[in-house]
């Protein structure tokens, strides 16, 4: 019984490794290619290609090492690329305002 409860347990960390693989994967497709430029970080096609083997070897090769290692680029990318890639896009959190909005309010010009 806490075999099972172990392998229940395990599975369900396989579940979270992949699923954060695959929202990894949808961000940085979705993400303009000028923006990793802008933001001085890897290439496109570099993330794409990590965080694809990522999803793959969750999906398809049972090997914890690998799979950790995918986890990690994951994590990587969503705690620092990502934030770069919205900042650098105009997409820095806040909804609405414009682009002569300072952190305090919006910029008159010293009127």
């Amino acid at each position: 019984m806490l075999l099972t409860g172990f392998g229940t347990l395990v599975g369900l960390l396989y579940l979270a490794m992949l699923v954060l693989a695959v929202i990894a994967l949808f961000f940085a497709v979705t993400a303009r290619e000028d923006a990793y430029r802008a933001a001085d970080k890897q290439k496109k096609s570099f993330w794409l290609i990590i965080l694809g083997i990522t999803v793959a070897v969750n999906l398809f090769v049972p090997m914890l090492f690998l799979q950790l290692a995918g986890t990690v680029a994951s994590i990587v990318f969503m705690v620092d690329v990502r934030p770069a890639l919205k900042a650098v896009s105009g997409g820095g959190g806040r909804r609405g305002g414009s682009s002569s909005d300072g952190p305090y309010g919006p910029y008159n010009g010293g009127r």
